[in-house]
């Protein structure tokens, strides 16, 4: 079964204490999505990672504070995080909460002919959400998310999210029983 890894907006600017919408404890992630990151590549599995870029003025920031502008330091991966060259990790910008808003991503979903998603990043209740139940609706496919390498803003709205997600079928898991 083909297998897709999914890392969603792992940004400087949400992992990092100083970054400009950090989420609480999101640094701890960052060495278990690596590892995910480079397992995937390891096993030859595609890996689509999405990233916020926004403009200086986007509207989004009448919500949040202005995050992950286009070009900044914040806005970048952590090097990590990075697989290294396009045929091996799939780096998806988008300007909006939910991936699937971007025109480039189920042509990409189609091409890739995947079995199985895996999908973990920040923020659980949020831009994670929003990838798992596109993929669920999208896909059919099985979904897991790594319950060990996302972050969230408030544990009783993750606790109610991963409810809703598993109620609507996604699976969980942990990073050492997809790295074995």
């Amino acid at each position: 079964m083909n297998t897709v890894y999914f890392d969603v907006d792992t940004q400087l600017d949400f992992l990092c204490p100083a970054g400009a919408l950090y989420v609480p404890g999101a640094e701890n992630i960052i060495a278990t999505v690596a590892a995910l990151n480079r397992h995937a590549v390891a096993q030859g599995s595609p890996l689509i990672s999405t990233t916020d870029a926004h403009a200086e003025n986007d509207v989004e920031f009448r919500d949040w504070p202005g995050h992950c502008i286009r070009g900044t330091l914040g806005q970048r991966k952590p090097a990590a995080t990075l697989a290294g060259g396009s045929d091996k990790q799939y780096i998806l910008e988008k300007v909006t909460l939910d991936c699937f808003l971007q025109p480039d991503l189920e042509p990409l979903l189609r091409k890739l002919n995947a079995g199985r998603y895996v999908v973990y990043g920040v923020v659980t209740e949020i831009c994670v959400r929003l990838a798992v139940e596109g993929l669920l609706a999208r896909t059919g496919m099985q979904v897991e998310i790594v319950e060990d390498a996302v972050r969230h803003l408030s544990e009783q709205d993750r606790d109610r999210t991963l409810a809703a997600l598993t109620a609507a079928g996604a699976k969980l898991t942990r990073a050492a029983a997809i790295l074995g």
